[in-house]
């Protein structure tokens, strides 16, 4: 039995588990369900709330760099038990947001994105890219596809929520289910390879020799890449397009007078689309070249975006919901492998960070385009133009990537699979 729960995709089974409740899912994807509820309470508008998640992604931009050198600091396990559970009560925290002073609902939304790092993707990335390498891109897929089950399933957790208890004991609710998706399968499962885990300096000086000994590219020299800076605003443009649309697309069908299980169903359907994308790209990035993979993926988006430009009913919404999905799905998944291929393993959580942090800054602006755009002029498709224009630019982007410098080894990490893990 020891054994058994010692393989090495227990923690690909945590990070499924985790990224259910992860930021994306609770700060991103169930704010849309929230917006219209809060609003209408707090009599605001929606450029103005959507503001908040504009500060607490930069916030969470800031730190994801930082946040990344102590994860290979100090390991992945000792950083992410107590951050989870600081994490949930930052969630719980939503409960107090309030119209005056709106200081006080911006410093809840900067806690939130100081400590959104710890429920995102690079933890979970980091130590799973430490178990996998010819496997890598399949593993990720099927990891980080937790997030596409939390975009499915928070939403509507949300909707139950506030139909029962108000949109205050919401909130509440969705922290109690970080600690039980997060924090308990994390505690159970996720652990460093041996040789990078244990505490003390002389562990920890051990870690770091073994990182080092690893192939990749120095966070300095990673920095000064213009490579690193493509794909970094690639993947910004991506996210803000894709969750600037996601994030209001609730809203918007609310606004056409759809009803709200449907309008949250479309937003559901995105996050099984998600889940699909997730695992899809993971296979796909194992057996074809990465930009051809990346460009068929943010193609999806594009189409996703003008259909709800469109205007149209029907089926045409819960369509335009999907291809996003499956848009969104892989791009998380295609930066954790980027950055793994282009730059190696060596400063790995460094660099992933950093470029996070860039992903992290679409991820609030978008949001707040969107509603700038229909309080300013009563519409959504203004910035629908906008982000058709940077889906264009992001998949040009792709279109000039060159070879990896770090491609998969015949014999490399995969060995670590035959090892047992310490306890």
């Amino acid at each position: 039995m020891r054994r058994f729960f010692a393989n090495r995709w227990w923690v690909v089974v945590a990070t499924v588990l985790g990224l259910i409740v992860g930021a994306g899912p609770i700060n991103v994807f169930a704010f849309g369900v929230f917006i219209k509820p809060v609003t209408a309470d707090l009599h605001i508008g929606r450029g103005l709330l959507s503001s908040g998640v504009t500060l607490q992604a930069l916030l969470g931009a800031i730190v994801s760099p930082f946040f990344g050198a102590l994860l290979d600091r100090w390991g992945v396990r000792r950083v992410m038990i107590p951050g989870i559970i600081l994490f949930a009560l930052s969630i719980a925290s939503f409960m107090f947001l309030r119209a005056s002073p709106f200081v006080v609902t911006y410093l809840i939304f900067a806690v939130a994105g100081l400590l959104s790092p710890v429920q995102g993707p690079i933890p979970y990335s980091t130590v799973t890219a430490q178990w996998f390498d010819r496997q890598r891109g399949l593993a990720l897929g099927i990891g980080m596809a937790g997030v596409g089950l939390g975009v499915a399933l928070m939403p509507q957790l949300a909707e139950r929520l506030i139909g029962a208890f108000g949109w205050r004991m919401a909130y509440v609710g969705m922290a109690a289910a970080v600690l039980i998706f997060a924090l308990i399968p994390v505690a159970l499962f996720v652990r460093e390879p041996p040789g990078m885990a244990g505490a003390g300096a002389v562990q920890r000086d051990r870690r770091n020799a073994a990182r080092l000994a690893l192939p990749g590219t120095p966070f300095a020299a990673a920095m000064r890449s213009s490579l690193f800076w493509a794909l970094g605003i690639a993947f910004l443009f991506d996210v803000m397009a894709i969750n600037g649309t996601l994030t209001h697309i609730v809203p918007l069908l609310r606004d056409r007078h759809v009803p709200l299980p449907e309008a949250v169903g479309a937003l559901s359907g995105a996050g099984i689309a998600l889940l699909l994308g997730r695992a899809g790209s993971g296979w796909c990035l194992d057996r074809f070249r990465g930009a051809y993979v990346a460009i068929g993926f943010f193609v999806m988006p594009m189409i996703g975006i003008a259909l709800l430009a469109s205007g149209a009913r029907g089926i045409v919404p819960a369509a335009g919901a999907v291809t996003l999905g499956l848009g969104i799905g892989a791009e998380v998944d295609l930066m954790a492998f980027f950055v793994s291929r282009y730059f190696g393993l060596r400063d790995y959580a460094k660099v992933y960070g950093l470029m996070f942090a860039l992903f992290n800054v679409g991820t609030g602006v978008g949001p707040a385009l969107s509603g700038f755009s229909f309080d300013w002029f009563h519409s959504y498709l203004p910035i629908f133009i906008v982000y058709e224009v940077m889906l264009f630019a992001t998949c040009t982007i792709f279109l000039r990537l060159g070879p990896y410098p770090f491609p998969a080894r015949q014999e490399g990490l995969d060995a670590v699979a035959a090892v047992k893990a310490p306890a």
